[in-house]
């Protein structure tokens, strides 16, 4: 005869879950590959794109344009992902970009067209737009303060 009151040994929690956890958990391991994928991409490229001298130089002379401290305040710092796109083919390239940028008094974007002939860029758009107002602010002539002078005929 048998004893009523024998223990039954339960099964181990991986014996009795290992179904929906083996799934579940590869699901997980590959989302995550992918989202850590996807970011190191995203960073990469604007890494990338952010030691280019169209973004440097831009960005410092908003910096130090006296209108965008007066509009924005100081410090002056990006404001999020760089807009747009930068093509290099050997020494020659363009660039359309839009950096955001912001201060204390207020937030604005860095728009810069230029071209790369012979490793030398030339702009033909170079201007910081403020949000609030949407002044724009011209940095082409940054550093061009002589006057024009008038031909005589």
């Amino acid at each position: 005869m048998t004893d009523q009151n024998e223990l039954i040994q339960e099964k181990s929690w991986w014996k009795r879950n290992w179904k929906w956890v083996v799934p579940t958990g590869g699901c997980l391991t590959l989302l995550i590959l992918f989202i850590v994928f996807i970011a190191s991409v995203v960073f990469g490229v604007t890494k990338a794109i952010s030691g280019t001298e169209p973004y440097q130089d831009s960005f410092a002379k908003a910096q130090s344009n006296e209108q965008v401290i007066e509009l924005l305040g100081e410090p002056i710092e990006i404001d999020g992902i760089m807009q747009g796109s930068i093509n290099f083919s050997n020494n020659d390239g363009d660039a359309d970009i839009r950096i955001p940028i912001k201060g204390p008094q207020g937030e604005g974007t860095i728009y810069v067209v230029g071209e790369k002939r012979n490793d030398v860029w030339s702009y033909s758009e170079q201007e910081v737009r403020i949000d609030q107002n949407n002044e724009v602010i011209n940095l082409l002539n940054e550093g061009l303060d002589q006057p024009e002078e008038e031909e005589d005929f």
